[in-house]
C-alpha cells in the first residue's frame, strides 16, 4: 500500500510538473507576438499592470493550492477534508475581498504612483480576477490533497490557453480598429478573469453536502498567513521584482530628463526581457528539479547521504544549464532582439537582465531543496532582503544609469537573495556542491562557447551582410549559431567531465547524448 501511495504521489507530481511547464511556456511565448502587434508603448501599458495580475495568478495557480493540499492531506477522512476546505474557503474569501476592494478603491492612487493615471481602469479590470481566486485555489488544493492531480493540471492549462487567446485577439482587434493602447490593455487584461472562469468550468466541484464532524484546524488564519503567504511569496519572486519596476522605471526615466512618451516606449523595450528570462528559467528549473520527487523521498526516509548527493546533483545541473543559456542569450542578443522584436534597441540592458536567469534558477532550485525539508523562513528573509535592495535603490539607479540601471538592480537584488539563502542554510547542505574544479571547468566551457559563437557571428555577417539588418536573416543566423554553441559547450563539458556520469544520467534524455558521445569518442580514437 505504501508503495502504491508513493507511486501515486510521484505520478501526480509529474502531471502537475508537465502542466506547470506548459502553462509557463505559454505565459512566456505569447508576449512576443503581442509586443509585435501593439508596439513598445502598448507593451509598456500591459506590463505596467501585469505584475498585479501575476500576483493573483500565483495565489490561484500554485501558491495557495499547494498549501491547501497539505491541509487537506492532514485531515483523517472525507468529512474532515470537507470541513477543512470550508474553513480555508472562508479565509481565502476574506483575503480576496480585501484585495479586490483595495485595487478597486486604490486604483487611481496606484496608477499615479506608477506615473500614469490612465492605468487606473486597467488596474480595476485586474481586480475582478481576485473574486474567482477562492473557488480556484480551494478547488485545486482540495483535489491535490486527495492526490487527484489531473483536475488541477487540466484547469491550469485551460486557464493559460484561454488567457493567451483573449490577449492576442484583443491585440489584433485593437490594431485593426485603431484603439488606444489603454483600451487595448484593458481588454487584454480582461483575459485573466475570462480565463479564470474557463478554468472553473473544467475544474470538478469540490463541495459536497455537509457532514457533521468535530475536526477543526487550529490557528488556520495564522498558518494561512505564514505558510501559505510564504509559498505565494516564493512563487512570485520575479513578478514582485517586476512590480517594483512598474513603480520606478518609467518614473525614474522621466526624473532623469526623458520625455514622458519616450520613457513609456523605453520601458516597453526594457520589458522585452521578461519572456526571455521566463523561457530560460522554465528550461533550467525543469531540468534541475526533475530530481525533486527523489529528493523528497530521501528526506522522508531519512537518508542524509542520498539527500546530499541529490542536492549536489540538482545544484550542479541548475548552474550548468542556466550559465550556458545565459551566455548564449547574451552572445546572440542583437540577433534575438531583431528576430523577436524587429530591432536591436536595448540589447545591452536586455543582456544584463539575462544574468538574472542564473541567480533566479539557483534560488528556485535551492528553495526546492529547503521546501523538501519543510524549511521556509530563511527563503522568505532572503527574498525580502532582495526586494528591499531593489525597492530602495531602483529609482536612483534608473535616474543615474537609465533603464540599464534597473537591469543591474534586478541582478544585484537576486544576488543578495541567493547569498542570504546560501550562507544562512545548514553548512552540510552547501559544502562540496561546487568545487573549484567544477567552477573552473564551467567557466572554461562557457568562455570557449561564447568565443566560438562570436567567431561564427563575425564570419556569417562578413559572408552575409543582411544578417546585420534583416529580421528573417537573423532567424537563419540563429538556426546556425545556436547548434554551434550547444555542440561546443556539450563537447567540452563531456570531454572535461564537468559532471559525473551519474549526474549526466539524472538529466532527462541525457542517456542518448552520452551514447552518441561514446560512439564519437570511439570513432575519433581509431
Amino acid at each position: 500500500m505504501g508503495k502504491r501511495n508513493v507511486n501515486t504521489t510521484l505520478q501526480g507530481a509529474l502531471i502537475l510538473s508537465v502542466a506547470a511547464f506548459i502553462a509557463k511556456l505559454l505565459s512566456a511565448v505569447y508576449r512576443v507576438p503581442f509586443q509585435n502587434m501593439v508596439g513598445n508603448t502598448g507593451f509598456y501599458v500591459y506590463q505596467q499592470v501585469y505584475p498585479l495580475y501575476g500576483i493573483g495568478m500565483t495565489f490561484a495557480l500554485s501558491g495557495l493550492p499547494v498549501f491547501i493540499s497539505k491541509l487537506i492531506a492532514e485531515a483523517p477522512d472525507l468529512p474532515s477534508q470537507q470541513a477543512v476546505a470550508r474553513q480555508v474557503y472562508r479565509w481565502v474569501w476574506a483575503l480576496a475581498l480585501v484585495l479586490f476592494g483595495g485595487l478597486m478603491v486604490g486604483a487611481p492612487g496606484i496608477a499615479r504612483a506608477m506615473g500614469d493615471v490612465q492605468l487606473a481602469p486597467l488596474i480595476r479590470m485586474v481586480a475582478w480576477m481576485f473574486l474567482l481566486m477562492p473557488e480556484l485555489s480551494v478547488g485545486r488544493g482540495y483535489h491535490q490533497g486527495q492526490f487527484r492531480m489531473l483536475p488541477t493540471a487540466r484547469s491550469q492549462v485551460v486557464e493559460q490557453l484561454v488567457r493567451v487567446v483573449v490577449i492576442l485577439v484583443a491585440a489584433g482587434w485593437a490594431v485593426t480598429h485603431d484603439w488606444s493602447v489603454y483600451r487595448m490593455g484593458m481588454w487584454a487584461l480582461s483575459g485573466g478573469t475570462i480565463a479564470a472562469v474557463a478554468a472553473l468550468v473544467v475544474l470538478p466541484r469540490w463541495r459536497q453536502p455537509e457532514v457533521r464532524t468535530s475536526w477543526r484546524l487550529p490557528h488556520l488564519g495564522r498558518r494561512l498567513l505564514i505558510e501559505g503567504g510564504t509559498l505565494c511569496l516564493l512563487t512570485a519572486m520575479m513578478v514582485l521584482l517586476q512590480l517594483v519596476d512598474s513603480f520606478t522605471v518609467k518614473n525614474g526615466l522621466v526624473a532623469g530628463g526623458m520625455a514622458d512618451a519616450a520613457a513609456k516606449s523605453l520601458k516597453g523595450v526594457y520589458d522585452r526581457a521578461q519572456p526571455l528570462v521566463q523561457l530560460g528559467l522554465v528550461v533550467a528549473v525543469a531540468f534541475a528539479t526533475s530530481l525533486l520527487p527523489a529528493l523528497s523521498e530521501a528526506q522522508h526516509q531519512q537518508r542524509p547521504k542520498a539527500f546530499k548527493r541529490l542536492t549536489t546533483t540538482m545544484m550542479r545541473i541548475a548552474l550548468m544549464i542556466a550559465t550556458a543559456a545565459t551566455a548564449g542569450l547574451i552572445s546572440l542578443m542583437p540577433w534575438i532582439n531583431r528576430l523577436l522584436f524587429g530591432n536591436i534597441t536595448g540589447s545591452w540592458m536586455l543582456g544584463v537582465y539575462m544574468l538574472s536567469i542564473i541567480l533566479a534558477t539557483l534560488i528556485q532550485t535551492y528553495n526546492s531543496v529547503l521546501q523538501s525539508q519543510n524549511s521556509y523562513r530563511l527563503t522568505v528573509v532572503a527574498l525580502v532582503a532582495g526586494l528591499v535592495v531593489k525597492a530602495v535603490a531602483n529609482h536612483w539607479a534608473v535616474v543615474n544609469f537609465g533603464a540599464s540601471g534597473a537591469s543591474w538592480l534586478t541582478v544585484i537584488s537576486l544576488g543578495v537573495t541567493f547569498l542570504v539563502i546560501w550562507y544562512g542554510s545548514d553548512v552540510t547542505l552547501r559544502t562540496g556542491i561546487w568545487t573549484r574544479s567544477y567552477i573552473r571547468t564551467l567557466l572554461g566551457c562557457t568562455i570557449l562557447m561564447v568565443a566560438g559563437v562570436k567567431a561564427a557571428v563575425v564570419i556569417l555577417e562578413h559572408w552575409w551582410p543582411a544578417l546585420a539588418t534583416g529580421r528573417l536573416a537573423a532567424g537563419v543566423g540563429l538556426l546556425i549559431t545556436i547548434p554551434i554553441g550547444v555542440a561546443i559547450f556539450l563537447g567540452l563539458a563531456l570531454s572535461w567531465q564537468l559532471l559525473s556520469v551519474r549526474e549526466w544520467l539524472a538529466i532527462p534524455h541525457a542517456e542518448t547524448v552520452l551514447r552518441l558521445w561514446q560512439k564519437l569518442s570511439q570513432h575519433g580514437g581509431k
